[in-house]
């Protein structure tokens, strides 16, 4: 999996991650593969994604067959993941079956977003999160939540504090490991 962080603090939004891959027991670190960065950049926002290894390629191919894509409010960014979701099933193949009793078809993705309009997170049945302050993902989320909570009301930077989250996930959790991504951007606070 991974451990994914994003930080609102002090007039800035950031995102980190980690580097690795892994297939079940198998890791893939860093210094195997070409690209080892779970982050995409699309538009003016950073978008960091667990789960599959696939869905770093797919989401870039399907964003680009979406065009025009807005994720500034959390009402754009579900109406994004809304529009996304067909073209996950029909050009990905996405098997959006999970439970027999689900109330959604799952889009199978799990997702954090920052951009000069704040921190959002967007889960399987298109469920998007504003944050105020900081959030993780991934199989390292809680190691990362408790590290980000014990250092958000330091001098720290909010990359700084993203990447203490994703280091406290690389720490102790298996399926996490360096080298870690981060990138920040001025927030653009709405009148």
């Amino acid at each position: 999996m991974t451990t994914l962080t994003v930080v609102r603090k002090n007039g800035s939004v950031a995102i980190a991650a980690d580097g690795l891959t892994t297939f079940g027991d198998t890791r893939l670190p860093a210094e195997y593969k070409r690209d080892h960065d779970k982050i995409l950049r699309l538009a003016d926002s950073w978008i960091g994604v667990c789960g599959s290894s696939a869905h770093h390629l797919v989401l870039a191919s399907a964003f680009h067959e979406i065009g025009d894509v807005h994720l500034r409010s959390r009402a754009e960014v579900y109406e994004t993941f809304r529009r996304l979701h067909p073209i996950l099933k029909e050009h990905a193949f996405l098997n959006p079956k999970e439970d027999d009793d689900d109330p959604y078809e799952s889009s199978q993705i799990t997702c954090l977003i920052a951009n000069a309009s704040g921190i959002y997170g967007v889960y399987s049945y298109r469920e998007v999160f504003a944050y105020d302050r900081f959030w993780s993902a991934g199989s390292g989320r809680n190691f990362a939540l408790g590290a980000m909570f014990a250092a958000y009301n330091s001098q720290l930077s909010a990359e700084d504090v993203a990447k203490v989250g994703v280091r406290a996930g690389m720490e102790f959790d298996t399926s996490s490991a360096g080298p870690i991504n981060a990138y920040s951007v001025v927030l653009q606070e709405s009148s």
